[in-house]
C-alpha cells in the first residue's frame, strides 16, 4: 500500500502518517441515498447483511463518496447471536427483536457457531470487498463485545433499564458467567474467521458497557474483552475497542489488550491520552450532532478535536455512529477538513 492508503493502519500502530486518517462509524448507512436504494431493493435489513454482493456494495459506497481512509464490513453485531441459535428479526420502528435467554434451558440451547457453516456469507462478503478495494484502503471487521451481546441476549432487544442482565449479573452469577464464556468464544471464532477472510483490523463494539459502574465493568465486562483480545493477538492485526460512555473506564480499557481505544465525545482526547499514558492509539471523537451545525461551526469542532489529539496514533472518527438524517455534505466536509488540517496541516480556527 502507498502511504495514503495505509495511513489508517499506520496510525493504529502509532507510526508516522502524512495526515490524520478518518473513517466514520456507520459510514455506510441511512444518511446515504445510495444506501437507502440498495436497502429498499434488498427486501430486509437481514437480507442486506447476508447477501455478500449487496453487503460489498454498501461497504464500498463511502470510499468513493466520502474519501474515508478505511472501509468497515457491512453487517450487524447481532448476526452471531442468530448463529448461536437465537431467533432474530429487525422490526421497523422497534429495532432488533430476539427470543431472549430466560433460564438455564435457554442457555443450554446456545452453541458456539462454526463460521464456515453458520456465517459463510460474512467471509464471502469480506473476500468480495477486498477484491473490489484492490488495496485502495484497508478493511475493518467487527463484532459486538460479550457484555453488549449479553444485553441483547437477555433483554431480547434494546432496553433503557437493563434490569434483566443486571438481574443475572447479581442473582445468577454462574449463569451469567456461562453466557459470557459462550459469547466470548463466539466473538473470537467470528473475528478470527473475518481476519482469515481478509479484514486488516477489527473493532469490538461494547455499546452498552457504559451503563455499568467502574467496579462492575472491571469484574463483569472487562475480563471477557481481555479474553477476546488474547484470543486474537497472534493474528497481528490492530485491535480496536469502543465503549460508549468510556470515561470511567479509560485506564482499564488501556490494559485490555487493545491497540486502539475508540473514545466517545464525553471525554477529551487530551484527557484520554493522559489517563492512558500513551500506551494505545486513540480514535475519535467528534459528537455526531456537530454534523448538523453550520459549516463554520463544524470546522471549529473538527479542529478542536484535532488540536487535542496525540502527536502520533490518532484516527479521526465520531464518538458514536453517524445519525440517519445527517447531511451527506457535512460528512464530506468532515473528511476533507481532517485531511486538510490533520497532523502537520493547518489547525487555525
Amino acid at each position: 500500500m502507498a502511504e495514503g492508503s495505509d495511513r489508517f493502519l499506520r496510525a493504529c500502530r502509532r507510526q508516522r502518517v502524512d495526515t490524520t486518517p478518518v473513517w466514520i462509524m456507520r459510514q455506510a448507512g441511512r444518511y446515504l441515498p445510495q444506501y437507502r436504494e440498495v436497502r429498499r431493493n434488498a427486501g430486509s435489513f437481514l437480507a442486506l447483511c447476508k447477501t455478500p454482493e449487496l453487503a460489498c456494495r454498501v461497504t464500498l459506497q463511502p470510499i468513493d463518496l466520502l474519501g474515508v481512509d478505511a472501509a468497515i464490513l457491512f453487517s450487524d453485531i447481532l448476526i452471531p447471536l442468530q448463529a448461536m441459535g437465537m431467533s432474530l428479526d429487525f422490526v421497523e420502528g422497534e429495532g432488533p427483536v430476539l427470543d431472549r435467554v430466560r433460564d438455564t434451558a435457554d442457555l443450554n440451547r446456545l452453541r458456539i457457531p462454526v463460521p464456515e457453516e453458520e456465517l459463510p456469507f460474512v467471509a464471502e462478503a469480506v473476500s468480495l470487498i477486498r477484491r473490489e478495494l484492490s488495496g485502495k484502503v484497508p478493511l475493518i471487521g467487527f463484532c459486538g463485545a460479550p457484555f453488549t451481546l449479553a444485553c441483547y441476549a437477555l433483554e431480547g432487544g434494546g432496553t433503557k433499564d437493563f434490569k434483566r442482565i443486571l438481574g443475572w449479573l447479581y442473582g445468577n452469577p454462574e449463569g451469567y458467567g456461562r453466557l459470557m464464556d459462550l459469547l466470548c468464544e463466539t466473538v473470537i471464532v467470528s473475528l478470527r474467521a473475518q481476519v482469515a477472510a481478509g479484514v486488516q483490523a477489527v473493532q469490538l463494539f461494547d455499546t452498552w458497557a457504559g451503563v455499568l459502574s467502574r467496579r462492575l465493568y472491571r469484574d463483569h465486562a472487562l475480563p471477557w474483552v481481555r479474553k477476546v483480545f488474547a484470543g486474537l493477538r497472534d493474528l497481528e492485526v490492530p485491535l480496536i475497542l469502543y465503549v460508549n460512555g468510556c470515561a470511567p473506564f479509560l485506564e482499564d480499557m488501556a490494559g485490555s489488550g487493545a491497540d486502539v481505544l475508540s473514545v466517545d465525545w464525553r471525554v477529551s482526547l487530551a484527557e484520554a491520552q493522559e489517563r492512558t499514558r500513551g500506551r494505545v492509539a486513540l480514535q475519535g471523537n467528534l459528537d455526531p450532532r456537530a454534523l448538523y451545525a453550520p459549516a463554520s461551526a463544524l470546522r471549529r469542532e473538527i479542529l478542536a478535536v484535532l488540536a487535542e489529539a496525540p502527536a502520533s496514533g490518532h484516527i479521526f472518527n465520531l464518538g458514536h455512529g453517524v445519525l440517519p438524517d445527517t447531511p451527506v455534505e457535512a460528512v464530506q466536509a468532515l473528511v476533507e477538513t481532517v485531511h486538510e488540517a490533520g497532523r502537520g496541516g493547518d489547525l487555525r480556527l
